[in-house]
């Protein structure tokens, strides 16, 4: 986490650059990095939301400051935005600690700089949290939008849903797999101190390990139908256009894995390594279970492969001519 000393100086320069007053009910936290092309047009989009009582965190994550404050100074929220900047070596769970910590709405959600809403997301959000108070946060159905470049400007190519049917997000559904991203979750300020926010140590994946441990604790609401949230995708993008799901691929696979194990040898330390065995013996027999079944699979669709051929030769008369010149020779 960051040190006192550290969020001190990021909210007294965000106070001193850009003074606004800390009333508002919902606090945007926009992370990037030399991306003012998108910075510029998730300012746009946040701008463009049917509800208005919000605060914005611009959170420079090591780019140039002086290209963010030129886009901020030009956006018609400049009087609702303040920019911090990153301590090296930053990264994107640090630039979210960091935007969230330089705030004080009641709700949170963080819209990365090339991600997008629908003009009602905030409204219907915020309306259902004031209505739930139960629920930790509130996520919506989400398409996935693809877009590419065409003579400098981003155009859509294509949208898939997100999960398509996906009712509701719960600690189950998240064990397997992350079944939400952050353009889509508003949450309540309270959950993020409680969870001690962001874990730094992962450079990717902060986002499904934080739902993890906080749907183990509390609810958390669904909002279907209308897609509420855009994630865009830039699969052939490269370089600070690029997606953090295709540039760091990798690495999501690996910190995928290392959250798995951590909580997997946390839990041993407490219970034993009786239960994590028995199911890995369990997998072991599947697998060989299911080597078995295939080996009897090819030989089944090989020995039926040379019933086949016979049946052929014997009925087929250019084959019954060939077996017979096959044999003088």
């Amino acid at each position: 986490m960051f040190l006192a000393a550290q969020i001190a100086t990021a909210r007294a320069d965000a106070a001193h650059r850009y003074a606004y007053p800390m009333s508002h009910r919902v606090s945007v936290v926009v992370r990037t990095k030399d991306r003012p092309g998108f910075l510029r047009r998730a300012l746009e989009d946040i701008a463009s939301q049917s509800f208005g009582d919000i605060e914005v965190v611009v959170v420079n994550d090591g780019g140039v400051r002086e290209e963010v404050d030129d886009v901020v100074w030009s956006s018609s929220l400049a009087d609702r935005v303040s920019v911090v900047d990153t301590v090296a070596p930053g990264g994107r769970c640090a630039a979210a600690n960091l935007g969230v910590l330089s705030t004080g709405a009641e709700y949170i959600v963080l819209h990365d700089d090339d991600d997008l809403w629908h003009p009602h997301f905030l409204a219907k959000t915020v309306a259902l949290l004031d209505a739930s108070p139960q629920d930790a946060g509130v996520m919506v159905a989400t398409e996935i939008v693809e877009e590419e470049q065409r003579d400098g400007e981003w155009v859509e190519t294509s949208r898939v849903p997100y999960w398509a049917g996906l009712t509701h997000v719960n600690f189950t559904s998240l064990l397997e797999i992350n079944r939400a991203v952050p353009i889509s979750f508003l949450y309540r300020r309270a959950v993020h101190q409680e969870l001690g926010g962001y874990d730094e140590s992962l450079e990717t994946v902060e986002d499904w390990e934080f739902y993890l441990r906080l749907t183990a604790r509390h609810p958390v609401a669904f909002l279907g139908g209308t897609p509420l949230a855009y994630w865009m995708h830039r699969p052939a993008a490269e370089g600070a256009d690029g997606n953090s799901m295709f540039e760091l691929e990798g690495a999501h696979a690996r910190d995928d894995l290392a959250v798995r194990d951590r909580e997997l040898t946390r839990w041993v330390r407490e219970n034993g390594s009786g239960l994590p065995l028995y199911i890995g013996l369990i997998e072991k027999n599947l697998d060989a279970e299911m080597e078995r079944r295939h080996e009897e699979l090819l030989a089944a669709i090989s020995r039926r492969g040379e019933d086949l051929a016979r049946e052929i030769y014997a009925r087929h008369p250019i084959w019954r001519r060939l077996r017979r010149l096959r044999r003088r020779r």
